[in-house]
């Protein structure tokens, strides 16, 4: 039996504020980011000095880190015919790959760094403005390759090329690309909102899908005197 490959961490990246033009408007970004020289000391704020433009959407402590792997920037690479660096999809960390099913509350240990995993990526204007491709964010959506956010259990410094142990989560849980494609499904699913209301979930999403329970209980309550 083929054992599976050890991931690993290839870069780390943040960036200054930056200004681009999404759509009519322009916004000040921290999506373009760039690989730093390590060692890097990663808190619960994230990585320092990484700039954060939309903080409704993005960063706080339950989505302090974004991770992404080389292999599904190696694929947008082909998709989008030209080559992409690590950092482009704004993640903080690049790893080599992921293992067989990411879930939410996967726990990932580099060196004594301990992240949790909490939720995917959404897309957003940012990142199609980012691509140059104002549909772009639909093709992200269909390729299901999102990434991940990570809260930061115990702060601590990392370096390019440390192996990341995997402690797998509670099975149960949702993957991330189970959760990634709920998110944009127009069905109401009581049970699986229940299964991954119990897991733990950033904040910022679990708002959103206790306001989805809530509404799906209603449509399947039963009503008064039956």
């Amino acid at each position: 039996m083929n054992q599976p490959r050890s991931v690993s961490l290839l870069s780390i990246n943040a960036a200054e504020a930056q200004p681009l033009k999404i759509g009519d408007r322009s916004a000040r970004t921290g999506h373009f980011k760039q690989p730093l020289a390590g060692p890097v000391f990663i808190d619960q704020t994230g990585v320092p000095g990484d700039f954060i433009g939309d903080l409704k959407h993005h960063g706080g402590p339950d989505q302090a880190v974004y991770l992404y792997s080389q292999e599904d920037i190696d694929w947008w690479s082909a998709e989008l015919q030209r080559p992409l660096a690590p950092g482009f999809f704004g993640e903080n960390l690049t790893l080599s790959h992921w293992w067989p099913a990411l879930r939410v509350g996967d726990r990932l240990r580099i060196g004594e760094l301990l992240l949790e995993i909490t939720a995917p990526r959404i897309p957003c204007s940012t990142l199609a403005a980012r691509v140059g491709d104002n549909r772009f964010a639909k093709a992200f959506v269909r390729a299901e390759r999102c990434g991940a956010y990570a809260r930061v259990l115990s702060a601590a410094e990392v370096s390019v090329g440390q192996e990341v142990t995997v402690l797998a989560g509670d099975a149960v849980f949702p993957t991330i690309n189970e959760v990634f494609r709920y998110c944009h499904s127009k069905g109401l699913n009581p049970t699986f909102l229940r299964q991954l209301l119990a897991a733990p979930l950033a904040e910022k999403m679990r708002t959103e899908m206790q306001a989805k329970l809530a509404k799906a209980e209603q449509q399947t309550s039963p009503l008064p005197g039956f």
